[in-house]
């Protein structure tokens, strides 16, 4: 073991702030000596890492960016990478940092430790800046991660929230999930829960938290901030942006990831490696401990209720099993050039099963129709939630004005 040394995994793509994230990353560390940077930079300009090539402390992965065959790819280039070092900390291309972040993460690792986590692990969708008005804009609120749905896809989706009794903490919360922008462990993470390159996007996070659950790592949301994200990258390009192929690259991820879980009448495949479940505690003990049933796509009530985990222990098997809800959560996104009229007064909203049966409708009110057009994003997002044991197959919005009437009735897949 390198001991004391970290080794810093940066995935960049075409980031103009990625050479900011790293001066203040070096810059605020109390032990710059100690960090070994190993950058996947996928660029469009070579020349933004000139400053950075002679330093014997950084790894750099040269990378056209259309060769990039995704985030989870390039984070599995990096590791590739890992040398030994006795930490690691896993970070995107667009951060800011405490001075002495280094020192602060080192000191909750070895509390974790003494308190009997043999291997604890430090995430979280962490607090937020924006570069274009910073540090006037960094939340300076410690954020966790709470449940937010399971996608149609299956993969499962969280919400920052802050812990607002953290002036209070003198250690890092217990988590349910992951974060891949930011994960604070002990190096050898690198090898024991390596990043699938056949996963593209989403997925990544779900599977990484229950893969490493599994092999007894314990998840934790540090209880102050000592770093920060940007997570808009307005106007900046993104991987899906340039590939041609990243639907079939995506696809196959979901596709993957159903089968990892077992879900949706998959059944679960054990042949993944190291890129599966380990065997220090199984899904089910994960299960039991955040709150989720991935073949059912259900969660309880206590994670609804964003209660930190581990979710209380339900002994009764039938009362365990009642103790989980369907709900299904979704986000109708609607581009601006498909609504075109401006004087809708209602939309029909439904979703509807593969006999085309109506398992749920709420229809979207004038008001609601109006906060549409005010997304910066030029989509109307239309959020329904409901509960269900099965999942919808299509959903439909129809748009009505006031002069025309009935305008294109618009459907999409799940």
């Amino acid at each position: 073991m390198k001991k004391n040394k970290i080794f810093v995994q940066i995935a960049s793509y075409r980031d103009p702030q990625l050479v900011p994230t790293l001066d203040d990353l070096i810059g605020n560390a109390d032990k710059p000596e100690n960090l070994v940077i190993c950058i996947a930079h996928q660029y469009d300009d070579i020349t933004i890492l000139d400053k950075y090539r002679k330093d014997d402390r950084f790894k750099i992965l040269d990378i056209p960016y259309l060769d990039s065959k995704g985030a989870c790819w390039a984070r599995s280039e990096i590791q590739k990478n890992y040398d030994g070092e006795e930490y690691t900390l896993q970070l995107d291309s667009h951060h800011r940092f405490i001075k002495g972040w280094d020192t602060e993460l080192v000191k909750m690792m070895k509390q974790l430790k003494k308190k009997g986590h043999k291997k604890p692990l430090l995430t979280g969708y962490i607090s937020s800046f924006n570069p274009d008005n910073d540090p006037e804009e960094r939340i300076d609120v410690p954020w966790k991660m709470n449940f937010d749905r399971f996608i149609p896809e299956g993969a499962v989706f969280f919400l920052p929230a802050s812990i607002d009794d953290y002036k209070e903490r003198t250690e890092p919360i217990p988590a349910r999930f992951y974060s891949a922008h930011f994960c604070f462990t002990l190096g050898k993470f690198c090898e024991e829960v390596p990043h699938d390159p056949e996963y593209y996007f989403h997925g990544e996070e779900i599977s990484i938290a229950v893969r490493a659950f599994t092999r007894g790592y314990d998840l934790f949301h540090p209880h102050k901030v000592v770093a920060w994200h940007e997570y808009t990258r307005r106007g900046r390009p993104k991987q899906w942006d340039d590939d041609k192929i990243w639907g079939d690259r995506n696809t196959k991820c979901h596709t993957k990831n159903r089968k990892l879980f077992g879900m949706d009448g998959e059944e679960r495949a054990t042949d993944f490696g190291i890129y599966g479940f380990g065997d220090e505690r199984t899904l089910e003990d994960y299960e039991a401990y955040s709150g989720l049933c991935f073949k059912r796509r259900a969660v309880q009530r206590y994670t609804i209720d964003n209660n930190l985990a581990p979710n209380p222990k339900i002994e009764d098997p039938e009362e365990y099993e009642k103790s989980f809800l369907n709900i299904f959560k979704h986000c109708i996104d609607v581009g601006y050039d498909r609504v075109p009229e401006k004087d809708y007064d209602f939309w029909v909203v439904a979703f509807h099963d593969s006999d085309d049966s109506t398992m749920f409708r709420k229809d979207s009110e004038p008001w609601e129709i109006e906060n549409y057009f005010k997304d910066p994003d030029k989509y109307c997002k239309v959020w329904r939630e409901f509960q269900t044991d099965k999942k919808p197959t299509y959903w439909v919005v129809w748009p009505h004005s006031k002069t025309k009437g009935w305008c294109e009735r618009i459907v999409g897949y799940l």
